[in-house]
């Protein structure tokens, strides 16, 4: 089998233009390379939107020295310091509005959300997912995938809903798994994919609501 992939929609940026710039509210766990695809995708001029600001929950995300290197605004919001997430999902809303934030991109983010976040922006939260949902939910995707032996792979962009990795799907890109993969091999090209189709997602659930 060939590493060939199928992305669907396979729009074309051209296809994707958005008359004024988006406020974007990155929220990430971890090393940030997703956060990376969509602030590359906005400096080449393909992706018209500005991130206002980053938000991680962990002291160590490598998120936050790439967001700073970019001139970008982080701040960190322990969950650890809040006894329920409602409580924790109020001072994000309270940080992301006050960065003047309209749409927010989960790139990483390693938290499970509640109504008050999904509610304070509606239909403007975003997630990318390692698996072609709705198969392989919830974490470890990629691991999932491995162990029921399918033989395509892949990942998923979609506006987050109160069920995990259930909201309706913007993008997907389907990687065929291949004999000798291993979990660490699969991952890689799995997110090279989701490093080109989650800023098109995020124009394209932009684009949607504009119509709308």
């Amino acid at each position: 089998m060939t590493d060939s992939v199928i992305i669907s929609p396979d729009v074309s940026w051209s296809d994707l233009s958005l008359p004024t710039p988006i406020a974007l509210g990155v929220m990430a766990s971890g090393k940030g390379s997703n956060f990376v695809a969509v602030a590359n995708a906005i400096r080449e001029g393909k992706l018209n939107a500005e991130i206002k600001v980053v938000i991680y929950n962990k002291a160590q995300a490598k998120v936050k020295e790439k967001a700073e290197a970019l001139g970008i605004p982080t701040v960190f919001c322990n969950h650890r310091d809040y006894s329920h997430r409602e409580a924790f999902d109020e001072v994000l809303v309270e940080t992301l509005k006050a960065y003047q934030v309209h749409w927010i991109v989960m790139a990483g983010w390693m938290r499970v959300v509640t109504p008050v976040l999904i509610n304070a922006f509606p239909d403007r939260l975003i997630n990318i997912h390692p698996s072609l949902l709705p198969s392989f939910k919830g974490i470890d995707g990629v691991k999932q995938a491995l162990a029921a032996e399918v033989k395509i792979a892949g990942c998923t962009v979609h506006l987050v809903r109160l069920e995990v990795d259930s909201g309706p799907i913007l993008m997907q890109a389907a990687v065929p798994i291949l004999a000798d993969d291993t979990e660490a091999t699969l991952h890689q090209r799995i997110q090279t994919q989701e490093y080109a189709i989650l800023p098109r997602a995020i124009a394209l659930a932009a684009q949607s609501c504009l119509i709308s």
